[in-house]
């Protein structure tokens, strides 16, 4: 499922029938959830204005919630190689426990920030950034103290189990009996195998934390291979610099929805001059994908986004039955995708079942993996086709241009 919603950090929300989540009274119904990723704290932070508008009750982070790595500079050529087949220093290296201590800080002292933590209980895990360096896991030896930082960042009182585990990994039970909701914060870095290799992602004490977690309050969903059933599993998570609403029809028996909130701050629109951003929305929207759910909520149908966002989770418990919304908002607060079901949708039944089918593409069920080569990359092979052919127009030029040059100079030279 991990791969299937590339999900590089797993909020795990399950709902005991029906859902819900609460804030600082664990009592409290909530009807309000808001996560997001990818907050630099050396940049401006306008979105917090359009988070605390919204007003919700728990505040989730999903990772790089702040960056506290260095990056060198690209360079293919000189002194410090960071890329190339001469490379031969990395281009991330980590923080000291003083500037990363520095840099939570600054991130603390957002005044939108700050307002949101008077309003809303936070709570969150890590990534990478955050973690202290790009792409590390569990080789990373600064990790114990970046570990003490983040919960500092988080307000984590001081005699929680949190402080006194390998790992940031924690859950939370919200809300009165027939509306409560858990959250599973999972850490893909404390314990992870290294990349490419076929080790573990969660490490073993993890995984029997999260056994003995899905063995809790009684629901109706099956979940990373318990045989213990649960009720409506929502999936969101961060990192990838773009927001997006996903589903999977063939997992279980109802629609498994997975929304990406990335990022705060980093985003993929704002990474390219502002004239070619257009076209990184038609890329976006063009790109193969067998998951993400196109919708009229949507902005241009395509539940997408290359800009800012916070993503967002509505809970009507007045309506009958019951409804969910999820969406993607910008830093105005305005919504750019969403959907809305009723909770009810995320309960098992054979009516909702898929069953995959071979050899046939099935939206929100056929793995991207699985689509044919040419569909897979086709995208890639314009895009390298395009900057091929133009390579070759241009060198056709110079080749015309200096023939042109070698000729009239020749004729000169008879004249």
């Amino acid at each position: 499922m991990a791969a299937t919603f590339r999900l590089l950090i797993l909020l795990l929300i399950v709902v005991v029938p029906p859902f819900v989540r609460a804030a600082r009274d664990a009592d409290a119904v909530v009807s309000r959830i808001a996560f997001g990723s990818c907050a630099n704290q050396s940049a401006p932070q306008p979105i917090w204005d359009a988070v605390v508008a919204f007003d919700p009750q728990v505040f989730v982070w999903l990772g790089d919630n702040v960056y506290g790595d260095n990056k060198r500079p690209f360079r293919v050529f000189g002194k410090e190689r960071t890329v190339g087949p001469w490379k031969n220093v990395p281009r991330f290296y980590p923080s000291t426990e003083q500037e990363l201590r520095r840099r939570y800080q600054l991130a603390k002292a957002k005044p939108g920030y700050a307002s949101l933590r008077e309003r809303a209980q936070v709570i969150g895990t890590w990534d990478d950034h955050d973690y202290g360096l790009n792409d590390a896991g569990k080789e990373f030896s600064g990790k114990v103290f970046t570990q003490r930082l983040l919960l500092d960042f988080l307000d984590e009182a001081e005699d929680s189990k949190r402080r006194k585990q390998a790992g940031v990994y924690t859950s939370h039970m919200f809300g009165p009996e027939g509306k409560r909701v858990k959250v599973i914060l999972l850490d893909t870095r404390y314990h992870r195998d290294p990349l490419l290799s076929d080790g573990t992602i969660l490490g073993d004490p993890q995984w029997q934390w999260l056994e003995r977690e899905l063995h809790g309050p009684q629901s109706e969903i099956t979940v990373i291979g318990s045989s213990i059933q649960r009720n409506g599993v929502i999936f969101v998570s961060g990192d990838v610099h773009f927001g997006e609403i996903a589903r999977f029809d063939c997992g279980v028996q109802y629609p498994l929805y997975d929304v990406t909130s990335s990022g705060l701050t980093q985003s993929v629109d704002n990474s390219v001059p502002i004239v070619f951003q257009p076209i990184m929305r038609l890329l976006a929207v063009l790109a193969p994908t067998t998951m993400r759910v196109l919708n009229p909520n949507c902005l241009y149908k395509s539940c997408t986004t290359g800009q800012p966002n916070f993503g967002a989770i509505e809970i009507d418990w007045n309506a009958l039955p019951p409804r969910i919304k999820l969406e993607l908002r910008d830093v105005e607060g305005r919504s750019v995708h969403s959907v809305e079901f009723p909770i009810s949708e995320l309960q098992p039944s054979g009516a909702l079942a898929m069953k995959k089918q071979e050899h046939a593409f099935q939206r929100h069920c056929t793995l991207e993996t699985e689509l044919p080569w040419l569909t897979q990359y086709w995208l890639a092979l314009l895009f390298f086709g395009t900057i091929a052919v133009f390579i070759i127009a241009v060198v056709l030029l110079a080749i015309t241009c200096l023939s042109s040059i070698l000729t009239c100079s020749k004729k000169t030279k008879k004249e």
